[in-house]
């Protein structure tokens, strides 16, 4: 029997009230089109908390200190591929005083950003996202995402 790799994604539910931040894919090859929240692998030597204030300073421009994020979910996913991922999804409020006004800083990664409401996502969603926001707003602290 093969030994299973699962990668580590991170991903971040920014809260602006009741609304999410979401990122729509585009020029990657991987769920382009899809709405999905600002997110990334784990790199190797890293924290996941470091790893998710990274991405957010590189996908969408805002400086979070460590103490704003906490886990609030993780998620099995299986990608359409087969593929199981492990999504360790932290959460943080958004705080127009103290955070830079969030960015499309990777144009070439992504059409655009843009607050949508937490309860009436995109149908364009990615799964993996849909679901991480669902068990949030649930206060589920695990979920499977594409399992039979």
């Amino acid at each position: 029997m093969a030994t299973p790799t699962h990668p580590v994604d991170v991903l971040l539910i920014l809260t602006h009230g009741d609304h999410v931040l979401l990122a729509l894919r585009d020029g990657t090859g991987y769920a382009d089109g899809q709405w999905n929240l600002p997110s990334g692998k784990l790199e190797a030597g890293e924290d996941a908390r470091s790893a998710i204030i990274r991405e957010a300073r590189e996908e969408i421009g805002v400086h979070l200190d460590p103490a704003e994020v906490r886990l609030a979910v993780t998620v099995h996913h299986r990608s359409p591929g087969g593929q199981g991922r492990i999504g360790l999804v932290f959460a943080a409020a958004y705080d127009p005083e103290r955070h830079d006004e969030p960015v499309n800083a990777e144009p070439h990664k992504c059409a655009k950003i843009q607050w949508t409401p937490a309860e009436l996502l995109p149908s364009n969603t990615y799964s993996h996202s849909r679901t991480a926001v669902a068990a949030h707003r649930a206060g589920d602290a695990f979920r499977l995402d594409g399992w039979s």
